[in-house]
């Protein structure tokens, strides 16, 4: 029979992972920074808590997608160092899935920080 796990060890294990990701993984060093500074921005602005809630679930599902991303290519170089058009596939595909997420979030943080400042400066 397994043993079980505690809690404490299952979110130790959580935050190893993503530390793991962002030590190991350069779009990090773009992820935070932009995150960051979107946050502050926002900050700056006078979002509602609506706004924030929507801008902070985007930048969560980036690095939500970029964490999982991360997972998928560790567990391609744990099955073969060889080349595999499956594998590769698998990669682009992950790697698609960061791209997309982004761009979503990219979107929405221009409507909502763009809508925003627009108001702040009279333009609507």
């Amino acid at each position: 029979m397994a043993s079980v796990r505690t809690w404490f060890a299952k979110f130790g294990d959580a935050f190893r992972g993503v530390a793991r990701a962002v030590s190991s993984q350069s779009s990090f060093a773009v992820h935070l920074p932009a995150a960051v500074a979107t946050l502050a921005v926002a900050a700056l602005l006078g979002l509602s808590l609506v706004e924030w809630c929507v801008l902070v679930g985007a930048i969560g599902l980036v690095i939500a997608a970029e964490v999982i991303n991360t997972s998928i290519e560790f567990l391609a170089k744990a099955v073969t160092s060889d080349f595999d058009p499956n594998v590769r596939d698998a990669l682009d595909v992950a790697s698609a899935g960061v791209f997309v997420t982004v761009i979503t979030a990219v979107v929405i943080g221009g409507l909502l920080l763009g809508h925003r400042a627009g108001a702040l400066l009279g333009w609507w």
